[in-house]
């Protein structure tokens, strides 16, 4: 099960909206072996596709180079898809190298409609999990 904060839902449908006809796509960080989605981190469609995502490879370098320096994880790798089911593609499926993210997919093809999806990909195999959006904790 995914468990996400309400403002890191509300961020990826927000950057998956802003972006559309083209797929976005970022990630969320959280503390090594937590499984806490904490810091939206969004990143470029190098693609700059309605269709196909890729992250810049001088971008991803720098983020995960920055994760690992504060101890962080890849605990969601999200992207849109803008004409289609929030379901993954054969293409999403062989890139998907994170075996413990939550890989997350945001329809964005009917503008009232919110399509937020998350799935488990380990080895080519595609599990979809449920999603518990829950209320930010006010600060102290």
């Amino acid at each position: 099960m995914l468990r996400i904060n309400r403002s890191i839902y509300d961020q990826i449908v927000a950057h998956a909206r802003r972006d559309h006809p083209d797929e976005a796509c970022g990630v969320v960080a959280g503390p090594d072996g937590s499984d806490r989605p904490e810091r939206f981190i969004e990143m470029a469609n190098a693609e700059r596709s309605p269709t196909f995502y890729r992250f810049d490879s001088q971008e991803q370098l720098k983020v995960w180079r920055e994760m690992d320096d504060r101890d962080e994880e890849p605990v969601v790798i999200y992207h849109s898809h803008t004409a289609t089911a929030a379901y993954p593609s054969r293409t999403d499926i062989s890139y998907a190298s994170e075996p413990n993210a939550h890989y997350v997919l945001v329809s964005t093809r009917a503008p009232e409609t919110e399509e937020f999806r998350s799935f488990r990909i380990v080895d080519q195999e595609v599990t979809e999990e449920p999603v518990e959006v829950v209320e930010d904790e006010p600060a102290p």
